[in-house]
């Protein structure tokens, strides 16, 4: 009577680990899903970040050469030479302030500003704008040379060794009767304007002139009157 119930037992046990392992199965069936739907989740997030560190590094290329770029622009620029300074235009305004002040040199600006008819900071911005340009370069006493003493003028054109200009016209500059030099064309190389105090000071004068080794030649021309003295003012109005 036992016998058949313990067969039957032993059959269920047998039976007990096939739906196991028939679970187990299933269990991993239910699982694959998931897992596929987890791969494509984490692929889609590391191919976002790879195009993330991609752009990222696109971007800084990108900017290192638009600063590269613009370095190179800004050397090229520092390399050009500068421009010359242009030439400044007159208007009615600046005319008549160079005229007044030519005219009447110890004249206030408060003065001036009144007899120009306007304000005094129009006037005084007009003033710094000529000075700052060059225009105006002074406003130093205008000398009669022979009242002082010096009542001989002359001038002395000097022929000079090949690529001599700028020793022989820093010796020059240290001769106080030497007023002005200008390089010039022709058959001489410079032109000098000289004074002396009289025609026997005039060739003591030469004597410190020609007193440097690359003067090769020097001819001497002695002014006997001065018609037209030396002026701007003409120039300004007709300008």
């Amino acid at each position: 009577m036992n016998e058949p119930n313990e067969a039957r037992s032993r059959d269920a046990a047998l039976e007990q680990p096939q739906a196991s392992t028939e679970q187990g199965h299933a269990s991993i069936e239910r699982g694959q899903p998931a897992c596929e739907q987890r791969q494509p989740s984490e692929q889609g997030q590391a191919c976002e970040r790879r195009q993330t560190s991609e752009q990222r590094q696109a971007c800084e290329r990108r900017q290192a050469s638009e600063q590269g770029q613009a370095s190179e622009q800004g050397q090229a620029a520092l390399n050009q030479p500068a421009e010359a300074s242009t030439t400044t235009e007159l208007d009615d305004l600046d005319r008549r302030l160079i005229i007044l002040l030519a005219e009447s040199p110890r004249i206030g600006i408060l003065e001036c500003s009144r007899r120009l008819g306007v304000a005094r900071g129009t006037a005084q911005a007009r003033l710094d704008r000529l000075q700052r340009r060059g225009v105006i370069r002074g406003f130093g006493p205008d000398l009669d040379l022979g009242a002082v003493g010096y009542a001989v003028t002359a001038f002395v054109t000097l022929e000079i060794r090949q690529g001599r200009g700028a020793p022989v016209a820093a010796h020059l500059a240290k001769i106080p009767e030497v007023l002005e030099v200008h390089t010039t064309t022709g058959q001489g190389d410079l032109l000098a304007r000289i004074v002396a105090r009289s025609n026997a000071d005039l060739q003591r004068v030469i004597y410190d002139v020609v007193g440097d080794a690359d003067i090769v030649r020097t001819s001497t021309t002695i002014a006997l009157s001065t018609p037209i003295p030396h002026r701007v003012l003409p120039l300004v109005r007709g300008n």
